[in-house]
């Protein structure tokens, strides 16, 4: 297994924008939209008789620099299908490539190593905008329990995902008992300790719902409440909420800087530890103020 980190400072991922690569409508509007990522979809979106087309429009739309500057990803076609040989080739010989790939259904460590060697083959040497990532959709029962492997398999790996819509028909669970975003409290923390452990994103998956009502902020919430970084969205006018929930307040700003501070001077005065509003405060909790500020600074 290889070393899970290239190195590159991670992508702000507050919100991720699924794009059906079918709907030429929808692609043409996608560069307007104020998603922190773009993911353009050749998978469960795309019927088998459009799988092709889509893979040229996504392709050509990438290529034209139209998406210039923005976060772009494509989910290929999973391990095992006829298409996915041929997506990541499409995708790796681009002038302007996107910056990551999303493999779904990643069930192995074996499987993202493939499409790390696709991606080697396709690629053809150094590229100016670096070496295409991969990010692992984790949406079934074996996918879970192999979710470490799956985290430790690629240097190319930039972030783990969770998808609920295939996970709930793979563990056979209720469409009702799905939209309880505690009900996955387990499987969300299997996700997020193999990401952390290996310096990768963790990142929510979609709520099954479009809009961004009461039940998709809730959802949003507990998701950035447990430590997930983003969340997927299928609908543009999910995105601004989730540009707003996964960024910190002036409050959480002003505690974060407030620790640093008070850990900072305890330090001048040749201490590791100290209390601030009656609670104590030592390196642990400067991890979690770090992490705020770099959450807002993006």
């Amino acid at each position: 297994m290889e070393s899970a980190s290239l190195g590159a400072p991670p992508l702000r991922r507050r919100s991720c924008l699924s794009v059906p690569g079918s709907s030429q409508p929808k692609l043409e509007k996608a560069a307007a939209i104020a998603a922190d990522e773009l993911v353009f979809d050749l998978e469960d979106s795309v019927a088998i008789e459009q799988k092709i087309e889509a893979r040229r429009a996504v392709a050509a739309l990438i290529d034209s620099g139209a998406l210039a500057g923005r976060a772009v990803a494509v989910r290929v076609n999973a391990v095992g299908t006829p298409w996915l040989e041929d997506d990541v080739e499409a995708i790796g010989r681009l002038a302007m490539r996107p910056l990551s790939v999303v493999l779904p259904k990643a069930e192995r460590g074996e499987e993202i190593e493939l499409v790390a060697r696709l991606l080697d083959a396709a690629e053809g040497g150094p590229h100016a905008g670096g070496p295409i990532r991969l990010q692992a959709l984790i949406e079934t029962a074996t996918g879970i329990s192999e979710v470490g492997e799956i985290a430790a398999a690629s240097r190319r790996l930039a972030a783990l995902i969770i998808g609920y819509a295939d996970l709930a028909a793979s563990l056979g669970r209720s469409l009702q008992l799905a939209r309880d975003p505690e009900s996955w409290l387990s499987l969300q923390d299997a996700v997020l300790v193999a990401a952390r452990g290996h310096g990768l994103q963790a990142i929510d998956g979609p709520w099954l719902g479009t809009s961004a009502d009461d039940a998709f902020l809730r959802s949003a919430r507990w998701a950035r409440g447990l430590g997930f970084d983003g969340k997927w969205a299928i609908h543009p006018g999910q995105v601004g909420a989730l540009n707003e929930v996964f960024l910190p307040d002036r409050s959480e700003v002003e505690w974060a800087e407030r620790v640093l501070k008070a850990l900072e001077s305890s330090r001048g005065e040749g201490s590791g530890a100290t209390a601030l509003d009656g609670t104590m405060i030592d390196e642990a909790l400067a991890a979690t103020a770090r992490r705020v500020l770099v959450r807002a600074k993006g």
